[in-house]
């Protein structure tokens, strides 16, 4: 049954939404509180100058700053991530694997000694220490299903005082006990104190930084074009939502896969990345019109029947562009000669965030075959990500029924001519989707 998106004035649902962002301001995610204050009439938007392709992003040592817990505290944490069972701390319950559906993606074992890794997770995270039991506790058990020795898993810490980092770096020993090549580093690298998106495009690229160096020339690196790259924001997932996007990346044989994510502004749950996503007809997944309220986000693509029908159907749909929470994708277009990097706007080029601008230069290298799974449905906290659930469904409610069939996509090989710009709500407009790519 359809339910109306809680009508508020434009005003209180601007205060409301930046509210939120600022309640989940982790380095993974997008640089909308700016956007929102510029639909606010407060600014217009900042200049964007002309930015490289492949930001600096260099290895930071680990923090050396004064302890925030205690060692019993972090050794809960500690415990509670790698132990899936263990209850003393909160987090959203999780169903048990279907471990059939999910059995094909594990990876034969190598006779090599450093086998090449074939799963590759990545994560930007901030200020979310009472989250890392269910996220990073779900990383670890679909790493132990799909292989230790086949993972690696890269994580970027910035900012946080609430010890995430300290918990974050005392998983090493049991991480590498079971055979995960790990990465983790503090930066300083703070998106509210400078250019809010050439700081979200440098952590993300130091997040794929192992990727970045590898050369796929070169027969002694662990990564090559056939790693899958796991890219999660800081949300509440399970297990079976991470293996469900990898399993229907390799189904649709897609380039890129996204989950859905949603937020309370209300009353029901509204789809949260609307800045980012943009579908086959090239607008966003439901219509704000310019004084910026959100009253018909109930009617997610109200312009696109074939999409609304899958959307509503559960069945993945092909969109221009996603992320959504959490992103799963090949790493054959960052590993190639001048690889896709996440990257700012160019000078003349909407303003927009860096995962909507990786999904256009994906498209400019023919790697177009990007869709959303509808089954996966995310939040930002274990309490919401409970009600997330109860509303959409845990993903084994739908994959595990015996009418489920996976349903493949008919591809469209070519984007949308045009594509929504919206970097105030006030002045929305179509541009060509390939504006300021080399050679247009």
């Amino acid at each position: 049954m359809r339910r109306r998106f809680l009508a508020l004035p434009a005003a209180c649902l601007l205060l409301v939404a930046v509210t939120l962002y600022v309640r989940r301001e982790q380095l993974a995610q997008l640089p909308r509180p700016d956007f929102l204050k510029q639909n606010g009439a407060e600014k217009s938007a900042p200049s964007t100058p002309d930015a490289p392709s492949e930001p600096a992003a260099k290895a930071i040592p680990t923090s050396t700053s004064p302890s925030v817990l205690s060692h019993e505290t972090k050794a809960a944490y500690v415990n509670a991530i790698m132990s899936p069972d263990v209850t003393d701390l909160p987090r959203l319950e999780c169903p048990k694997l279907d471990s059939s559906r999910y059995q094909p993606l594990k990876v034969a074992n190598s006779d090599s000694p450093e086998p090449t890794i074939q799963y590759f997770f990545a994560l930007d995270l901030r200020q979310c220490v009472t989250l890392l039991p269910r996220l990073i506790g779900s990383v670890v058990e679909a790493i132990r299903f799909l292989g230790p020795a086949n993972c690696a898993l890269s994580i970027v810490e910035g900012n946080s005082d609430d010890g995430t980092g300290e918990v974050l770096a005392d998983l090493r020993p049991n991480l590498e006990a079971l055979g995960i090549t790990y990465y983790f580093t503090t930066t300083p690298i703070n998106p509210a104190k400078v250019d809010r998106i050439q700081a979200l495009v440098q952590l993300r690229n130091l997040a794929i930084q192992p990727l970045i160096d590898s050369s796929p020339s070169n027969a002694d690196e662990k990564y090559s074009p056939s790693t899958t790259i796991i890219f999660l924001n800081d949300v509440a997932i399970c297990p079976e939502d991470i293996l469900e996007l990898v399993h229907q990346r390799r189904a649709l044989e897609a380039d890129m896969v996204c989950a859905m994510d949603w937020t309370y502004a209300g009353r029901d749950p509204t789809f949260y990345d609307v800045w980012i996503a943009r579908g086959m007809t090239g607008d966003s997944f439901f219509e704000i019109p310019p004084d910026g309220n959100w009253n018909s986000a109930w009617n997610l693509f109200w312009n696109d029947a074939h999409t609304q029908s899958r959307f509503a159907a559960r069945q993945p749909f092909q969109v221009f562009s996603c992320w959504n929470g959490a992103a799963v994708f090949s790493a054959a277009p960052v590993m190639m000669r001048d690889g896709v990097r996440f990257r700012a706007p160019r000078e003349g080029e909407c303003y927009q965030g860096e995962p909507q601008l990786f999904c256009k230069d994906l498209w400019y290298q023919g790697h177009g075959k990007i869709a959303v799974v509808p089954v996966v449905n995310l939040e930002y906290s274990d309490e919401a990500g409970r009600k997330i659930k109860e509303a959409k469904g845990y993903t084994s409610k739908w994959v595990g029924a015996a009418e489920w069939r996976d349903e493949g996509i008919e591809w469209k090989k070519e984007p949308p001519e045009g594509v929504k710009c919206m970097a105030k709500y006030d002045s929305q407009f179509f541009e060509a989707w390939n504006k300021t790519q080399p050679g247009t």
